[in-house]
C-alpha cells in the first residue's frame, strides 16, 4: 500500500479545515503552498511545509 502525504490545514492555522492529500508528495506540497499563499497570504517554502506541516499517513 502506498503512502500519501497529507496537510491538515486546521494545523497550520486553527480556523481553517482545508486538507491535502496526495500519493505524490510533490503535488501535496504545491497544493497546500498555494492554499497556504492564496488563502491565508503566507509564502511558505517547500522545506516548510514538508518539516512543520505535511504528515505521511
Amino acid at each position: 500500500m502506498m503512502d500519501a502525504h497529507k496537510l491538515d490545514c486546521e494545523s497550520a492555522e486553527s480556523d481553517c479545515r482545508f486538507v491535502v492529500q496526495s500519493e505524490d508528495e510533490g503535488e501535496a506540497v504545491e497544493l497546500a503552498k498555494n492554499h497556504m499563499k492564496e488563502i491565508h497570504g503566507k509564502d511558505l517554502s517547500d522545506d516548510e511545509l514538508r518539516g512543520e506541516y505535511l504528515q505521511v499517513v
